[in-house]
C-alpha cells in the first residue's frame, strides 16, 4: 500500500497528511493509493504525477545518501510543489538543514539507488 494507506492528495489541499480509506482506492504503479475522499482520487487519477512523493515515496534524505528508507507519512515537506517524504521525524530534521542540496543529490542518486 502507497504512502501507509495516506491519502496522497490531502498532502497539498489539507496541509496536512490524512489517512486515506480502503473503499476509496485505485492502483497505480503496482500499489494502491487510498484517498479519504472521492474528489481526491478524481484529483490524482487526473494527475497522478503531480500528486506522488518523489523518489519512489522512499525517504528522500536516504535517497540523498544514495540509500532506500522507508518513511514515515508524519515527516514529509512540499517543495516547488513537490511532496518528499523521510523516514522519521528525526531524520526530517536533518533534512531540512539542506533542501534544495539534499533534493538535488537525491536526484543524482534516483533511480540508479534502486539497483545496489
Amino acid at each position: 500500500m502507497a504512502i501507509s494507506g495516506y491519502d496522497t492528495v490531502s498532502y497539498f489541499n489539507g496541509g496536512h497528511p490524512v489517512p486515506g480509506r480502503s473503499d476509496i482506492a485505485v492502483m497505480w504503479k503496482g500499489a494502491v493509493w487510498q484517498f479519504a475522499s472521492q474528489g481526491n482520487r478524481e484529483a490524482f487519477e487526473a494527475n497522478p504525477r503531480a500528486f506522488a512523493p518523489q523518489f519512489g515515496g522512499y525517504c528522500a534524505y536516504a535517497m540523498s545518501k544514495g540509500r532506500l528508507s522507508s518513511t514515515d507519512p508524519e515527516a514529509w515537506e512540499i517543495v516547488a510543489g513537490k511532496l518528499y517524504l523521510v523516514h522519521s521525524p528525526q531524520i526530517q530534521r536533518l533534512w531540512q538543514q539542506d533542501i534544495a542540496g539534499n533534493i538535488a543529490m537525491a536526484e543524482q542518486n534516483w533511480p540508479d539507488a534502486l539497483f545496489d
